[in-house]
């Protein structure tokens, strides 16, 4: 039984909560595991189409237990299980299914960098975000140094990656760390609507679209450009797309199977 991530489905929507609340939601080995058990089991299920995470109590987290994980990684230990998703996206299985994420109180180190490696991100007015590991004498190795540049410009990431000084939801909106902010207690509610809507719209649609997004981003537009035709060639044939068609002519909404 999960101790540290409690995992459920509805409505095609997978809900991931992060369930350490006495201790700020800190990641130590078990819970890292947990959330990529967690994933994994939200890409291998066909029914579930989208997922939220969000944290249980006041903060989404107080960053990594670094007295437990610390010593793991200088040890070359694998911070999640071999032939599992990666929640950070860097190494091992791709998630190729669209996550939303909710971020309130503390937010700091991994909880960034997994916000990063998300979709679309909903903030309480209260959070309070912050990549500090400069201050404990290491340096964001979840993706923070090679997405935030990407995402908010090079002088934008600099500015909290080189200080390790603690932003909010205002500067997190402005960096495009997170897409909306919400009053404290509806971030959650707020991604279960939007994953909900994600959910409802063609499955292979969604998941192309994702795929072309990181063709762009990680080989460049030309090989997005490229893959295009072939993937719409692709959709065109499937059973989404002629109820797509069916659902426009009869001025109704689209009821998919991703098939």
């Amino acid at each position: 039984m999960a101790e540290r991530i409690r995992y459920e489905t509805k409505s095609h929507v997978a809900r991931i909560a992060l369930d350490r609340a006495s201790k700020r939601n800190a990641f130590d080995l078990l819970m890292l595991r947990e959330l990529a058990e967690a994933y994994t089991t939200f890409e291998d299920d066909p029914d579930v189409r989208c997922a939220i995470v969000h944290a249980n109590g006041d903060h989404f987290t107080a960053g990594l237990d670094l007295a437990e994980v610390g010593p793991a990684v200088a040890s070359g230990a694998a911070l999640f299980p071999e032939g599992g998703v990666d929640p950070l996206g860097l190494r091992g299985r791709v998630r190729t299914k669209p996550v939303v994420i909710a971020i309130q109180g503390y937010c700091l180190t991994i909880g960034i960098e997994l916000a990063l490696a998300c979709d679309v991100g909903i903030a309480a007015s209260d959070v309070k975000c912050g990549q500090i590991e400069i201050k404990r004498g290491i340096f964001p190795f979840g993706g923070a140094t090679i997405r935030l540049p990407a995402r908010a410009g090079w002088g934008n990431a600099m500015r909290w990656l080189l200080t390790g000084d603690t932003f909010d939801a205002n500067e997190a909106l402005r960096l495009g760390l997170v897409q909306e902010v919400v009053a404290p207690g509806q971030q959650t509610e707020r991604a279960i609507t939007i994953a909900e809507t994600i959910a409802k719209q063609a499955p292979l649609g969604v998941y192309a679209t994702l795929e072309s997004a990181r063709i762009a981003e990680h080989e460049g537009e030309p090989a997005a450009a490229r893959a295009l035709l072939d993937q719409a060639r692709k959709l065109m044939a499937t059973d989404d797309a002629r109820e797509g068609l069916m659902s426009f002519v009869e001025r109704r909404e689209g009821r998919f199977t991703g098939r």
